[in-house]
């Protein structure tokens, strides 16, 4: 193995080196490793500084454009932790602003279930895993209890209309919002996982009323740094929210077995495809409020599964069939 003196004057490779990025009149230091991409690389800042991914410019000596590539490899860059890196990007003021003005991810894709197995198995992404499982500890809200399956709930598009306006949120909440988490918490724990930052998820969720509504308790709250980028043969890089991290913190309450997610993009739950289920995105809520019914249908495949002992065997593609049987079994009972 390489002494830590020689990899600190040589370019990134497989072992994890520190980087000194000055912001703002600070230097921060964060710490890489060559199968690290830039995305990663950014998010790492972000922990330190707040200023979110898409918010940053990365300035090297004599990298320039390359640093714009979120999904390339660290270790393709001659970055050396003696220069430093300049960023340069701002903390916002108006979280909300942020989220409408931010690019919308319209290309959802479903990968083939060769391919997504791969993913999962990969050994690089499995690395990943486990490196962010050590940086990033997630802080209960409410205890975990025992007993209960858990539910991993998105925010976008999934319980709020993120894009349209309104003089007040509670406007684009998804219909019947409140009568969903009240009638699952009996039965499961609810962990919110968003894509975007905790200042806003927190916010968000604040304004919803989810966060202190006495019907029910939110477990934890997860945001983009909980996230990991994962190589794919056909669609690339990109970001997913791997279940594994909250199954390795809380092994005696959680795992593949009782735990299910909601997300409107398939994207997110790769490295996990039996626990995912890809919900119907609420759009254009002023148009759509009055007849959508996807948390309704949702409570009672989720009151209807939670009696099995063991739900990684479903296909959640089939959800709405599953209902259809349950109620017919249970008519002719």
């Amino acid at each position: 193995m390489a002494s830590t003196s020689s990899l600190l004057s040589s370019a990134v490779t497989e072992e994890e080196v520190t980087l000194t990025v000055k912001w703002s009149g600070k230097e921060y230091t964060v710490r890489v490793c060559g199968d690290d991409t830039v995305g990663e690389l950014k998010r790492r800042i972000c922990e330190v500084t707040n200023v979110l991914p898409k918010r940053q410019k990365l300035l090297y000596p004599k990298v320039g454009s390359k640093l714009a590539d979120d999904s390339l490899l660290l270790s393709q860059l001659p970055l050396k932790s003696s220069l430093k890196m300049t960023m340069i990007g701002t903390v916002e003021d108006d979280i909300i602003v942020d989220q409408v003005d931010s690019p919308e991810i319209i290309d959802d894709f479903e990968l083939g279930q060769a391919e997504a197995v791969d993913i999962k198995d990969k050994e690089v992404n499995k690395q990943k895993l486990r490196k962010r499982i050590d940086r990033c500890k997630i802080e209960l809200r409410n205890p975990c209890r025992n007993g209960k399956k858990l539910l991993v709930l998105d925010i976008d598009y999934t319980l709020f209309d993120h894009r349209s306006t309104a003089e007040n949120p509670l406007e684009l909440m998804r219909p019947y919002l409140h009568e969903f988490l009240t009638a699952v918490y009996s039965e499961y724990d609810i962990i919110i996982w968003s894509a975007t930052s905790m200042k806003w998820v927190e916010l968000k969720m604040g304004e919803l009323g989810v966060l202190d509504n006495p019907n029910y308790k939110i477990t934890a709250l997860l945001d983009h740094l909980a996230m990991i980028t994962v190589q794919s043969d056909s669609r690339g890089t990109f970001d997913c929210k791997p279940l594994g991290l909250i199954w390795a913190q809380f092994p005696e309450f959680y795992n593949s077995r009782n735990t299910i997610m909601f997300d409107d993009l398939r994207r997110n739950f790769v490295m996990n495809p039996q626990n995912g289920l890809a919900i119907k995105p609420f759009k254009q809520a002023h148009s759509n409020r009055d007849k959508d019914q996807e948390l309704v249908k949702l409570t009672h495949y989720l009151l209807a599964i939670a009696e099995l002992d063991d739900i990684s065997h479903l296909d959640h593609k089939n959800w709405e069939s599953y209902n259809e049987d349950t109620f017919k079994r249970r008519r002719h009972a």
